[in-house]
């Protein structure tokens, strides 16, 4: 990887699933060579010899990751991500018309890094570590979705055959629920095992609970009486125990993901960090480590990471209109995990609570807030991942303290400890 001073020659490649488009420009835009070829090994192999006679290459790209992107890091290149809406913008500079073809976009990239790629982010190649961490913990969410539709669509069956049991069961994620369809896939089952049966399956998967285990038995005693008919029945329950077989593999899968998972995360020398972190636990914990990786110059202030997860809002303003709205280009993943830890924390953490309270009397909703205190836990995030230190809670305080925060002042006036 070269300083943008040793570059000579500056490369446009839009890439494609089975073919990339290549012009390279030399420092006064003049196109010294363009071609296109196959996205296979005897196709990179033709890459790698066109580009042998320019030694001090740089390459942008519309994306930063994938396949391709390895390849080109792999051949010693200075790679500079392209963010989609700004190729749209250096698009259109140099094709005001709606004209678009490859050619033109690895033109027009290729023109946009020689003019201001000095001002750009070159791509760094990702920790190992790291970079199998943040997959699995992304595919693992993309398996949680794939769940949530499976027990969607359970539950929707089950709504036109067995309204008792959605009834007598309140989380249809849990294996214990499927397991009770797998044992009596239908009312007419249900109504002929009896109550002893009812209650040695209650009793054998540690499903039984003072406080609901007369609701239970009162919805299996109903099961017959309200139920679809008999043809209805056969089909649905059909399907039920169809998604309940995939259901199961399924989970499966998770806990080898969630073992994997925690295996790397712990080998990291930031786990630590991150563990520490009230209210982030095990899954959550991952999941902030990955998405921030290792390389602390990334974020010089805090204000970048804010704007990378996406709690920091954007502005427009023209004339005497200002608005502030969401912001949208930002690290999804992490912008996800931020919300969900910053809810949780406020169990942990009181001044969180209090500070997420004050927000919602300002008429925010509680998405709002949520994302108000991300932002606030962002700065010591920030502060702990630089120094790699650990969140202690009597640092924090103490810190409030000397800085005068509204956050303790309000609390002491409720009388929180």
């Amino acid at each position: 990887m070269k300083n943008w001073n040793e570059i000579s020659h500056y490369a446009g490649f839009d890439w494609a699933k089975d073919h990339h488009q290549v012009v390279i420009l030399d420092r006064e835009a003049k196109i010294v060579t363009e071609f296109e070829f196959d996205h296979s090994v005897e196709g990179w192999a033709q890459w790698r010899e066109s580009i042998r006679a320019y030694p001090a290459l740089a390459v942008a790209i519309e994306t930063n990751q994938g396949l391709a992107v390895e390849q080109l890091l792999q051949s010693e290149l200075t790679v500079y991500p392209l963010n989609p809406r700004s190729a749209q913008a250096y698009r259109q500079r140099k094709v005001p018309t709606s004209n678009k073809t490859d050619r033109l976009d690895a033109w027009s990239f290729a023109d946009a890094l020689r003019v201001d790629g000095h001002g750009w982010r070159p791509l760094q190649p990702l920790d190992p570590l790291i970079q199998e961490l943040r997959l699995l913990c992304r595919d693992e969410l993309h398996l949680i979705e794939q769940r949530t539709g499976l027990v969607n669509q359970l539950q929707q069956a089950l709504g036109e055959y067995y309204p008792a049991a959605l009834k007598a069961f309140d989380d249809w994620t849990l294996p214990s629920s499927w397991k009770f369809l797998e044992r009596f896939p239908t009312p007419e089952a249900l109504d002929k095992a009896g109550p002893r049966k009812w209650e040695n399956f209650l009793h054998c998967h540690k499903l039984y609970r003072p406080q609901t285990h007369a609701r239970r038995m009162d919805c299996f005693r109903e099961a017959n009486q309200f139920a679809g008919s008999s043809a209805v029945t056969r089909a649905k329950s059909m399907l039920a125990l169809s998604l309940i077989k995939v259901l199961t593999a399924l989970e499966k899968q998770l806990q080898e993901y969630r073992k994997q998972i925690e295996q790397l995360f712990a080998s990291h020398p930031d786990h630590h960090l991150f563990g520490s972190l009230p209210g982030a636990g095990p899954k959550l914990a991952p999941r902030l480590l990955s998405e921030l990786g290792g390389d602390r110059s990334l974020f010089p202030d805090v204000q970048s990471l804010q704007c990378y997860a996406g709690t920091a809002p954007v502005s427009y303003q023209s004339g005497q209109v200002h608005k502030v709205y969401l912001r949208r280009q930002c690290n999804k993943h992490l912008r996800c995990a931020i919300h969900l830890w910053a809810d949780l924390s406020r169990r942990w953490c009181q001044w969180a609570q209090v500070y997420y309270w004050q927000v919602r009397q300002r008429g925010k909703s509680h998405s709002q807030a949520l994302r108000c205190l991300g932002q606030r836990w962002l700065k010591v995030i920030w502060k702990m991942w630089q120094s790699r230190t650990v969140y202690d809670p009597e640092l924090h305080t103490r810190n409030q303290l000397e800085h005068g925060s509204w956050v303790l002042q309000l609390m002491k006036a409720k009388g929180c400890e």
